[in-house]
């Protein structure tokens, strides 16, 4: 089994990097795949599957399913179909005095033999550089408003915090379907 790692440090608040790590939208937005089955858009919830395909060539399809979630600081997808023999994928978040560090895990093995192997390394350690490069480079601006605010505002009993004792977060907004609180960042 290979094990590839990556530490990412965001300036934003842990929960805005969770909830944009869930975003499908960001995830089709920014690699060369499309979403094709399952969840097509929005942010993808424990239980749920996604299917995603290359937006060129069509090929590979690789199906994943979030198989634990605890907001704000984990989840685990597990490709249920696809092209390697065993993959799943860490999201660890840690909420830190000057912002936010996400720790990426993928385990994964396949049957393509040693050049196959190295080749599925270099390829997945340059999508997670690159899937983590554009979390932080959404979550750091007001590019964030994008993927999360139709789900704040438009999603599933959306409200506005009325209370000041949500330690600082007045213009936060709480999702009651899953109690989600998404802080505005300070530069917002």
């Amino acid at each position: 089994m290979e094990k590839i790692r990556l530490a990412t440090w965001i300036d934003a608040p842990v929960e805005l990097c969770f909830l944009l790590s869930l975003s499908i939208d960001l995830h089709v937005a920014s690699a060369s795949k499309k979403a094709v089955n399952g969840m097509l858009k929005g942010l993808v919830d424990e239980g749920q599957t996604v299917t995603f395909q290359r937006a060129y060539l069509g090929l590979p399809r690789h199906t994943n399913r979030i198989e634990a979630l605890r907001p704000y600081s984990y989840f685990r997808d597990v490709m249920v179909s696809g092209p390697f023999k065993h993959f799943h994928h860490d999201h660890h978040f840690a909420a830190m005095d000057d912002g936010t560090r996400i720790r990426d895990e993928i385990h994964f093995s396949t049957s393509w033999g040693p050049l196959g192997r190295i080749l599925a390394r270099r390829r997945l350690a340059a999508f997670l550089i690159e899937r983590s490069a554009v979390i932080k480079r959404v979550a750091e601006s007001n590019e964030w408003r994008d993927y999360l605010e139709s789900e704040m505002e438009d999603g599933p009993v959306a409200a506005p915090i009325k209370s000041d004792s949500e330690a600082g977060r007045k213009n936060s907004v709480r999702r009651t379907s899953r109690q989600i609180v998404v802080p505005r960042p300070p530069h917002a």
